[in-house]
């Protein structure tokens, strides 16, 4: 199965490509990296770039599925105005490519992803990366944290298909 984990962002949107042909409890990290766009471009372009992108990347890899991680909304009056609505409308951007190529979708909270790599939703984006490189077996740490955080993504993904396949198995 090859997974498109995405950490939307219409400034730094983290990719990452994960692969279990190997083996279906074993992914490999084929690509990952950061689309990066300067703030100063305007919001529309910024989008346009951003879904160019991902279908680029769609055509490129050909996922089985694309993963996206949900923006966190914190509490307080502004939840829904400047950096949440920037990070939803990346995500809008990336659910859109991912459709408009018929390629099934999944969406993940962030603490979700966490609790998928780190055992724990309150883990912090250190123990996010460490667990990362260690569960992918990468010599370094992926960085930037927006790579680091698609590679979680994906990883949340494979993890959760494989806990629905167990469970599948046990209700025949």
């Amino acid at each position: 199965m090859r997974v498109l984990g995405i950490d939307p962002g219409t400034v730094r949107m983290g990719y990452a490509l994960l692969d279990t042909h190997h083996s279906p409890n074993v992914a490999d990290a084929v690509d990952y990296g950061v689309v990066a766009l300067k703030s100063t471009i305007p919001i529309e372009d910024r989008l346009y770039q951003l879904f160019t992108h991902v279908v680029n990347m769609i055509g490129i890899f050909q996922p089985d599925a694309v993963a996206v991680e949900e923006p966190f909304v914190g509490r307080g009056e502004n939840q829904f105005s400047g950096p949440a609505l920037a990070v939803g409308q990346a995500q809008a951007v990336a659910l859109i490519a991912a459709a408009g190529q018929a390629v099934p979708i999944f969406r993940y909270s962030p603490s979700q992803v966490k609790v998928a790599v780190a055992d724990h939703g309150r883990a912090t984006k250190e123990q996010v990366q460490n667990m990362v490189r260690m569960l992918l077996g990468l010599e370094s740490e992926p960085e930037p944290s927006d790579a680091a955080d698609a590679l979680a993504i994906a990883l949340c993904h494979l993890r959760r298909q494989e806990a629905d396949e167990v469970m599948s198995r046990e209700i025949r």
